[in-house]
């Protein structure tokens, strides 16, 4: 037999006669080339099922992944949203603070990019499936810069109220707004008739007739800066308040602070007395503006 052909011999398993084959070499090739074609064919199908298997799996990831993403997105959104509703409540609050105070805003008069509403009104940032993502978040890394810069905005513009606010307290403090002893006032400020028979003259404080030992107190905070003795106005103690503001008080009995104390509002400063030149017991009181003496009655209350 030729040698491009070959034999291939059956032997069924039941009692029966071998089959023998006979197949050329082309036809043995084109067998063997077809089981190899099938072979990789099944191989490429079944490759081909895990990869589209895997690549839904993935794409099912994807999707689930983008829709949390979708709900951080939305959540974000509302939380700068209501950022935003706070710091126009916070600047609002801060013109009202300023129209009480009577302070000038001298900060830029811009005002706070808000984004406006619930995210899912019109006027809001919108976050729906068909809203590029990208879009939304742009515009809320822009909100979010902005808000930022109006919040170190608010911050200074809280800290100059604070400040203006600290200082009028101060100078409250320093204003003598309290009597500083009860009684009858005899002598007004201003021009009068001399009590001792001098004729006319100026009198730069009021006289507030009571009884001998009476508690004279300090009407606000200040610095004792003068205790001593005079002739005209007896024993006398002068405080210095600061802010130009000084007041001094005559004619007492006896002091009990010195130079160089620090007093508050309330503080005893002596006891009234008729020292010095005196037709009775009386505290005269006076206060001055930048040296200039004023009418005490203009800060009492």
């Amino acid at each position: 037999m030729p040698k491009n052909f070959y034999t291939f011999l059956i032997i069924p398993k039941k009692k029966s006669s071998a089959k023998r084959l006979t197949l050329s070499n082309k036809v043995l090739k084109g067998v063997a080339f077809c089981i190899m074609a099938v072979i990789l064919a099944s191989m490429y199908t079944y490759y081909d099922y895990i990869k589209i298997k895997r690549d839904k799996i993935e794409l099912e990831r994807l999707r689930r992944q983008t829709r949390e993403q979708k709900v951080q997105i939305d959540g974000l959104a509302e939380k700068v949203n209501n950022f935003a509703v706070r710091m126009e409540e916070l600047s609002q609050l801060d013109k009202n603070i300023r129209t009480v105070a009577n302070v000038e805003d001298k900060r830029y008069k811009g005002q706070i990019l808000g984004i406006g509403g619930s995210i899912n009104d019109d006027t809001g940032i919108k976050s729906h499936a068909e809203t590029d993502q990208r879009v939304v978040i742009a515009k809320i890394d822009q909100n979010v810069e902005q808000l930022s810069k109006d919040a170190v905005e608010q911050k200074n513009s809280f800290n100059e109220l604070f400040k203006f606010l600290k200082q009028q307290k101060s100078i409250l403090a320093a204003t003598p707004s309290i009597w500083p002893v009860q009684g009858w006032v005899t002598s007004e400020f201003g021009f009068r008739s001399s009590p001792l028979g001098e004729g006319r003259e100026f009198h730069k404080g009021i006289d507030i007739a009571t009884r001998m030992g009476v508690h004279v107190v300090a009407p606000a905070d200040g610095l004792v800066s003068e205790v001593s003795y005079d002739r005209d106005v007896g024993h006398m103690v002068k405080i210095d308040h600061g802010y130009g503001m000084t007041s001094w008080y005559g004619h007492l009995f006896r002091s009990v602070v010195k130079q160089g104390n620090m007093v508050k509002r309330g503080d005893l400063l002596g006891y009234v007395g008729n020292s010095g030149r005196s037709t009775g017991s009386h505290l005269h009181y006076s206060v001055s503006l930048n040296g200039i003496p004023v009418n005490p009655r203009k800060y009492l209350n």
